[in-house]
C-alpha cells in the first residue's frame, strides 16, 4: 500500500490512496474539532454544522448539491463524532473531480442563512426527541455522562433540546469560521485516483478555506459519577456497565483490543457465549473499548428483559473478576490476534473504509500507521502484554453500572447481583 501525504502551502493535508482494482472514490473532509470542542453553552454546536452545510452554498443550492450527486449514483453524507466532524461522498472513480469540488463548495462557501439555521434548528429537535423515544440510546448517553462526569466527553454530540434551542444563528457561523480551518483538516481520497491530479484539484477546490489551526487545546480532569438507574417505558433493561480505559496513544492499546475482543467483541467471545448462547438471557450483547486523546473507556451492553436484569448484570460482573483473576487461555488470544488482523484486512478492499482510516488517523493524531505496521502491533501482543492490560483497565477500579428500563431496578439490587 502506497498512501500519497501533502501538506499544502496553505496548511490543508491532503492523503490519498490509491485502489487500482475498484471503479470507486471516497472522498473525505475530516476538520478535527468534534463535540467535546464546544463551550458548554454551545453544547451541539458541531453536529448543527454538520446538518447546516448540506443546506446550500454561495454556487449550490441544497438540492443542486444533492442532483450533483444523485446524477452519477453516489452518496454524500456527513457524521458528528466526540473529537471530529467529517463530511464525505462516495462516486464512480471517473467523477472524483466533481465529488471534490462538491465537497470544496460546501466546507468553503457554505451560507448559514438564518432561514436555513431555523429549519435545519427543528430538524435536529426532531432528532434528538427520536433518540430521547430509544431507550439503547438514553443508556448509552447516560453511560457517557456518568463515566465523564461533567467533562466534555459526557456530553451528547447533537447536544440538549435547551442548547440546541438556543444556538443564535451568529454563534453558529462564528464557531465555523473559528474551527474550519486549513491547519486542522484533512482531505483523504481513496479508490481508483491519480494523487497528483487529486492534490491539484484539492488544491484549487480548497483555496478559499481559511488559514491557520482551528484545533482546541484538551484536557481536563475525570470524575465519574457512579451508578444510575432511569426508569423507561420499554421492554427491555439496557445495561451498560464500565469504566476507565486507555488513551488513543496509550502503548497497551493493541493489547486492549484483544482482550477486548476475548472478553465480548466477537460471536465467540466469554460474554456472547456465557449470556446469549448458553442461558438465552439476551438478544444483542457486547464489549468495546473506546479511546480519545487524552482518555478512554470500556463498557458491556446488554438488553434483557426485567426479570432477568440482575441475573444478567451478575453473569457481567463474574465475567470482569473471572478476566481478572485468570486472564486469557493462548488459544483465546490467537482467536483474538487472528480476528482483529483478518477484520481489518478485508475491510481494506473498500474504498469508504480506507479513506477513513488515513482521514482519522491523520485528522486526529497528525501521523498515520501502517497497514504493516498495525498488523504487526497485534501480532507481537502476548501473554505478558494481555496480563498488564488487564489489570491496568479491567482490575483498575470497580465497575459502574447504567441501567434504563422497566421500573423495579434500584442500584442496590444491581450491587449486590456482584
Amino acid at each position: 500500500m502506497s498512501e500519497h501525504i501533502t501538506q499544502l502551502d496553505s496548511g490543508l493535508t491532503v492523503a490519498v490512496d490509491p485502489m487500482a482494482s475498484t471503479r470507486s472514490a471516497s472522498i473525505g473532509v475530516w476538520v478535527g474539532v468534534g463535540a467535546r470542542d464546544e463551550p458548554a453553552e454551545l453544547a451541539g454546536v458541531s453536529h448543527f454544522l454538520e446538518h447546516l452545510l448540506f443546506k446550500g452554498t454561495t454556487t449550490r443550492s441544497a438540492l443542486q448539491i444533492s442532483q450533483a450527486i444523485d446524477r452519477v449514483g453516489g452518496d454524500i453524507n456527513a457524521l458528528t463524532s466526540k473529537e471530529y466532524t467529517t463530511y464525505y461522498c462516495r462516486v464512480p472513480a471517473r467523477e472524483a473531480a466533481m465529488g471534490i469540488e462538491v465537497l470544496g463548495d460546501v466546507l468553503t462557501a457554505p451560507t448559514l442563512a438564518d432561514a436555513d439555521i431555523e429549519n435545519e434548528r427543528q430538524v435536529i429537535l426532531e432528532e434528538l426527541a427520536m433518540d430521547d423515544d430509544n431507550p439503547e440510546d438514553v443508556a448509552h448517553r447516560a453511560f457517557a455522562r456518568q463515566a465523564f462526569g461533567d467533562h466534555p466527553l459526557g456530553r451528547d454530540v447533537g447536544g440538549t433540546a435547551s442548547t440546541v434551542a438556543a444556538l443564535a444563528p451568529e454563534h453558529i457561523r462564528k464557531f465555523f469560521r473559528q474551527h474550519y480551518r486549513t491547519e486542522n483538516t484533512v482531505v483523504a481520497v481513496a479508490g481508483a485516483v491519480d494523487p497528483d491530479e487529486v492534490v491539484a484539484q484539492v488544491a484549487t477546490m480548497f483555496a478559499a478555506m481559511p488559514t491557520g489551526n482551528g484545533a482546541v487545546q484538551r484536557g481536563g480532569s475525570f470524575a465519574p459519577h457512579g451508578d444510575l438507574t432511569l426508569a423507561e417505558s420499554s421492554e427491555q433493561v439496557h445495561l451498560l456497565v464500565g469504566g476507565p480505559a486507555l488513551r488513543r496513544s496509550d502503548p497497551d492499546r493493541a493489547a486492549l483490543d484483544t482482550v477486548n475482543h476475548v472478553f465480548g467483541g466477537g460471536l465467540s467471545s466469554r460474554l456472547f457465549d456465557e449470556i446469549r448462547e448458553r442461558r438465552g438471557l439476551a438478544y444483542t450483547v457486547f464489549s468495546s473499548a473506546v479511546a480519545y486523546a487524552d482518555a478512554g473507556v470500556w463498557s458491556v451492553y446488554a438488553g434483557t428483559m426485567p426479570d432477568h436484569a440482575a441475573e444478567v448484570r451478575g453473569l457481567i460482573g463474574r465475567e470482569v473478576e473471572r478476566l481478572v483473576a485468570r486472564g486469557v487461555s493462548d488459544d483465546e488470544l490467537e482467536i483474538a490476534r487472528g480476528y482483529l488482523i483478518g477484520a481489518f484486512e478485508m475491510g481494506l478492499e473498500d474504498s469508504v473504509a480506507r479513506m477513513s482510516r488515513i482521514g482519522a488517523q491523520l485528522a486526529l493524531d497528525g501521523t498515520l500507521t501502517s497497514v504493516d505496521a498495525q498488523i504487526e502491533r497485534w501480532r507481537s501482543v502476548g501473554q505478558d502484554d494481555v496480563e498488564r492490560v488487564v489489570e491496568r483497565v479491567y482490575g483498575a477500579i470497580p465497575p459502574l453500572t447504567v441501567a434504563v428500563g422497566p421500573g423495579g431496578l434500584d442500584g442496590d439490587s444491581l450491587r449486590s447481583s456482584l
